[in-house]
């Protein structure tokens, strides 16, 4: 390259994150660079600074930097002809883009290029420098990012799978702890607002109406919330000035695992080191750790909203929630969902419930029940339920801790003992087909092939039972701190009608009868009929008699 008499010089200074850690030297600033830059440049009578560029916390693993944008912008309309640096790694760390802008882009623009503390000077270099000692350079400047970033990765596992928080913020009801930033403490003001969406999603209201009604009460959208503590936040979801509560928040709260108390990180991955996109990972690489903090919303309250989720549980025109029964009343011979029809004879309204099926195409019988009539069974048979399962449970509770005969209480599970008596005939189907192997009535083959299927099934079974075990020891163990709560049930007992809360909190489903005979299906169905079993076996042994130890 031919010498010019002056040039009007660009000053690049670039600091990632990385070059910012503790542990770096001074001279990784960017006051030092600048200084170190200008010191130069004051010893050279041909250069004047035309601007500095800076990209201050950006990484040198790719050129999509506003300040380097900026300054190529002046190389393009030839203010510059001059650019210097500190060195070839505040240009950039990708060597193959680096070695392309030093040695194709600059020279076609007539652009000298200087990295000081690397002694390299564009219009002095020989060929060994820009054929050899560059390339070398940029290369290792490339390793150098790329170890980085294995590291920062690495790093960040471990960190997850010791369920610690690295978000760059808290989801809206959490915040960091001030004493661990990797450590989330609940936020009780936005906490009690999750707790309110929960609570106005289990009476019915739909995604749109919990977020009118947040609206409505002035309540902060958590952008705003956090911009209102101080936090630079910023989203893509950001639509105006201020932004408000939309369906799409409300949905992301209800859907989030997070309240429960369990953290969940690791759902995305960058492309590479070079490319800043990210990638959806499957569900199954997720770390997900429970209890890593205290929960907002009970796991059974949560478990219940899911479901909610799943059904068809849409507001009528000109109404925030759906009627009381949507999404539990179903058919109990073909399994399709009731809709609900209104009649009016006479100035009287009726409101009634026939099969879908029917109702659409004729193909299973009406079904027809009226709420009047759904309301008052309903209402009786939760009742009644619910008061035999708090009375079980009670006893189950009291003699909790007492040395017990487990094998004897597996006796009274039917379940247990239909598991039992299905893996005892695997295991004769097993020793037949060995002496029918013996004996030449199979071959070979056909006994390898029916043994390893009777093993298959022999071992499933083993793990259920072996599980179903397990269950009734623990839940013998714990009472009805396992999966329901005493104080609930007795709300259910007081009420004089029924109500929306009430039927989701302790109801699946209803399965209606075409002779009105109604089954309410409760939710953990499995947890009640095992409360029964050991309420059966200790009244038989009287062992509710005897003091807890």
């Amino acid at each position: 390259m031919k010498g010019k008499e002056f040039y009007n010089t660009a000053v690049y200074l670039r600091l990632s994150r990385d070059d910012g850690d503790e542990g770096k030297a001074e001279s990784n600033s960017i006051t030092s660079q600048r200084d170190l830059l200008r010191s130069f440049i004051r010893k050279h009578d041909d250069m004047e600074i035309y601007d500095f560029y800076v990209d201050d916390g950006w990484s040198g693993a790719n050129f999509d930097r506003p300040g380097y944008k900026r300054m190529m912008e002046d190389v393009k309309a030839g203010k510059v002809d001059c650019v210097i640096v500190k060195d070839l790694s505040r240009l950039g760390r990708d060597y193959i883009e680096a070695g392309r802008l030093i040695q194709k882009t600059f020279p076609a623009y007539g652009v000298r290029f200087i990295a000081v503390n690397d002694n390299y000077d564009s219009l002095t270099a020989d060929f060994n420098e820009e054929a050899l000692v560059l390339p070398v350079k940029n290369f290792i400047n490339d390793s150098y990012c790329r170890d980085i970033s294995s590291k920062v990765k690495s790093h960040q596992k471990i960190k997850r799978e010791k369920g610690q928080f690295i978000g760059a913020f808290a989801v809206y009801g959490y915040v960091k702890d001030p004493e661990n930033k990797n450590r989330l403490v609940m936020d009780k003001y936005a906490a009690g607002i999750v707790q309110s969406i929960f609570d106005w999603k289990l009476e019915g209201y739909s995604f749109e109406a919990i977020a009118d009604r947040l609206n409505g009460l002035g309540i902060l959208s958590p952008m705003e919330y956090k911009r209102s503590n101080g936090e630079k936040f910023s989203t893509g979801f950001h639509t105006g000035i201020r932004t408000k509560w939309s369906a799409v928040a409300v949905k992301r709260i209800l859907t989030n695992e997070i309240y429960t108390g369990v953290l969940v990180q690791g759902k995305t991955e960058r492309v590479n080191y070079k490319v800043k996109k990210s990638v959806a990972k499957p569900e199954t690489e997720w770390v997900r750790i429970p209890d890593a903090h205290e929960a907002v919303i009970a796991k059974e309250e949560f478990d219940i909203v899911q479901d909610l989720l799943q059904a068809d549980c849409r507001a009528g025109a000109g109404r925030e929630k759906p009627h009381m029964y949507a999404g539990l009343l179903y058919c109990a011979d073909c399994g399709e969902p009731m809709v609900r029809r209104v009649s009016r004879y006479k100035g009287k309204t009726t409101v009634r419930y026939i099969c879908s099926n029917h109702n659409k195409n004729g193909k299973c019988t009406r079904h027809s029940i009226t709420e009047e009539q759904l309301d008052k069974i309903v209402l009786y048979g939760l009742k009644s339920r619910i008061d035999r399962i708090v009375e079980q449970s009670k006893v189950v509770a009291s003699v909790r801790g007492l040395e017990m005969r487990y094998d004897d209480i597996i006796a009274f599970d039917n379940e247990l003992v239909g598991l039992k008596a299905e893996q005892e005939k695997y295991r004769k189907l097993r020793a037949a087909l060995y002496e029918d192997f013996r004996g030449n009535i199979i071959s070979e083959e056909d006994f390898k092939t029916f043994s390893a299927i009777y093993e298959e099934k022999y071992t499933e079974l083993e793990k259920v039972i072996r599980q179903q075990t397990e269950n009734i020891k623990e839940l013998f163990k714990n009472g009805l701190e396992a999966g329901v709560r005493l104080e609930q049930f007795k709300e259910v007992l007081e009420l004089d009608a029924l109500n929306r809360s009430a039927l989701v909190t302790f109801v699946e489903k209803i399965l209606v009868y075409e002779d009105k005979r109604l089954q309410v299906v409760l939710r953990c169905q499995n947890f009640y009929e095992k409360t029964a079993l050991l309420y059966d076996f200790i009244k038989s042994t009287g062992l509710d008699g005897q003091e807890a130890c």
